[in-house]
């Protein structure tokens, strides 16, 4: 499979198989940010005196549902909406994949200040027009900062060059769903967004790490070859030393007893983006099946939406979306959205050149993804 993803390439099991990974990619990320975000920030002591020794066992309210997301999962989709409108722009012979991001962020900084969609912006695309993306869930300074304008952050000249926080790892899956690039570009571009909003080494590498990892479960690996793939591809950047660190502890971790929701907030640390994508490894090495893993990685209370949206993620990627806990789906904020974009992304991948191409193309698609 090239790194246009040409249809020829692709057989109909194939699309079936990747279209699974990439539902329950998205959906994960969505849920398992959902499952966490009513305990995010809690102290461990007060998650087991509100939901006993063992965590919530079920979605819980925030802002006012259950089932609600916060901004890693806006932002994640918006990732998705960005990298489609790279492929559509390629056409034009503009080929440069984190000025499409950053647009594609931008547009999401701007739903975080209107009160809703402009319908004046045409070239918005779809996406920038759903409503319930308006609401702001928290966003963190970071985001706020770096997204604050139409600079954008670069490896050399990163934006926020001190922050390490998850919130770029979090929106960082879907760079892992582009199964037609090798690892070191999927790894190279996950970095390079990073640094529009996380600038410290760490911020960005352990976002390239994750990336790698989700997009070798993505073309059907297991988990431990994935994680030891971004290990190596990590060896060779400077400053890589944390991530990879953390990593190998996770690894580590997994022969240390049963799992424990002890062992997930030890792992995650202080909270920055290595330790919470070690956390998250962990909880996906660790699980039982994806609910077990989710409520491992939402349920410690610290950072717990940024890490159950990193394990869920994985979890997604490596089972496909029937795997997730059908009644938490159900309930799930923006889950017809989050199911368009994915089966969006899903066809652009496969059959890309069908929808815009030499042979011609297709208006409604570039209605919903403009070239502008």
């Amino acid at each position: 499979m090239g790194a246009t993803g040409g249809a020829a390439v692709w057989g109909r099991a194939e699309q079936q198989n990747f279209r699974s990974r990439v539902r329950g990619t998205l959906l994960g990320v969505a849920v398992g940010d959902a499952f966490g975000a009513p305990l995010d920030g809690m102290d461990p002591d007060a998650v087991r005196e509100a939901h006993g020794p063992e965590g919530p066992a079920d979605l819980t309210p925030a802002y006012g549902r259950r089932g609600a997301v916060t901004h890693l999962t806006q932002l994640t989709l918006f990732s998705v909406d960005g990298l489609i409108r790279a492929q559509v722009r390629r056409d034009t012979g503009a080929w440069h994949p984190p000025t499409d991001l950053h647009r594609a962020y931008r547009r999401w900084s701007a739903t975080q200040r209107d009160w809703g969609p402009d319908e004046r912006r045409k070239d918005d695309g779809w996406l920038a027009r759903e409503e319930w993306l308006y609401a702001r869930r928290d966003p963190t300074r970071a985001l706020l900062l770096g997204l604050g304008d139409d600079t954008m952050g670069t490896p050399e000249a990163p934006k926020n060059p001190g922050e390490r926080g998850p919130e770029a790892a979090a929106r960082s899956a879907p760079f892992g769903l582009l199964v037609g690039w090798e690892p070191q570009l999927v790894a190279q571009l996950a970095v390079e967004c990073a640094a529009q909003t996380h600038g410290h080494p760490t911020g960005s590498l352990a976002a390239g790490a994750y990336a790698v990892v989700v997009h070798g479960l993505a073309r059907g690996e297991s988990l431990d070859p994935a994680v030891q793939r971004a290990l190596a591809l990590l060896a060779v950047r400077p400053g890589h030393e944390p991530v990879s660190e953390a990593l190998q502890h996770a690894l580590g971790a997994v022969r240390q007893g049963l799992p424990t929701r002890a062992r997930v907030a030890e792992l995650a640390g202080g909270g920055t983006a290595e330790g919470l994508v070690a956390a998250a490894v962990y909880c996906a090495l660790v699980a039982e099946d994806v609910r077990h893993g989710l409520r491992l990685a939402g349920g410690h209370g610290g950072p717990s939406a940024a890490t159950g949206a990193l394990a869920g993620g994985l979890l997604g990627a490596l089972h496909g979306e029937t795997a997730l806990p059908p009644a938490w789906l159900a309930e799930l904020e923006g889950r017809p959205t989050i199911l368009e974009l994915a089966d969006d992304f899903a066809m652009e991948m496969t059959q890309g050149p069908a929808l815009h191409g030499p042979a011609g193309s297709s208006p409604g698609w570039l209605a919903r993804y403009p070239r502008a």
